[in-house]
């Protein structure tokens, strides 16, 4: 039995709004700067992976309410957060290096650790890469230290999520990655990334 409650449901919303609000930013910014298809890869992966996120927030609400027990809200999370993270991944990678131009649940489990960690991967290095260019060394310092925030919650989710302990430190984990990654984010912005020739 699952032992969520309201307030941490609530705080699973959290790291999925600053993942919107970080990744908002770059899709702005960089709306004309990268090729169309690049920017639209981009943001279809930021929309999975936010999508996905608040569904299994939703899905720990519902359950904490005692409303209902809508399964599918958190089983698609893992295959669809990991398509979110490659696709995203590769549009933004394709637009930073201004390179022109099935049934997931049928994808092994450790097929998708690789593809989440590809796109994640593929993702905070471009924001890295900007980050250098553009002379931030501590939104480079964030990317860096999200990214791995973000795999330590491959390794957190083997863990049983049955006790509330473990998602609560999940929770706190994953909040961290994703505040780093909008900070990160908003640095890039301060510092001209709309302008960056």
């Amino acid at each position: 039995m699952n032992s969520f409650t309201v307030p941490m449901a609530l705080a699973d919303y959290i790291p999925v709004i600053l993942f919107l609000l970080g990744t908002q930013i770059i899709a702005k910014d960089l709306k004309h700067r990268i090729s169309s298809i690049s920017w639209w890869l981009f943001t279809i992966g930021v929309v999975m992976v936010t999508a996905t996120g608040a569904l299994k927030a939703t899905y720990k609400l519902l359950y904490a309410l005692n409303i209902a027990d809508v399964t599918w809200m958190t089983k698609q999370f893992f295959s669809n957060q990991a398509i979110g993270f490659l696709l995203a991944g590769i549009g933004l990678t394709i637009g930073v290096t201004s390179l022109k131009g099935k049934t997931f649940a049928l994808i092994p489990t450790m097929a998708l650790v690789g593809i989440m960690v590809i796109g994640l991967g593929a993702m905070d290095a471009s924001l890295a890469f900007l980050a250098s260019r553009l002379k931030k060394r501590s939104a480079l310092v964030c990317f860096i230290v999200s990214f791995f925030l973000c795999l330590g919650m491959g390794y957190l989710s083997s863990k049983d999520f049955t006790q509330a302990s473990m998602n609560w430190i999940a929770q706190g984990v994953n909040l961290a990655g994703q505040l780093l990654l909008y900070i990160g984010c908003r640095q890039l912005h301060d510092a001209g990334l709309a302008d960056l020739k």
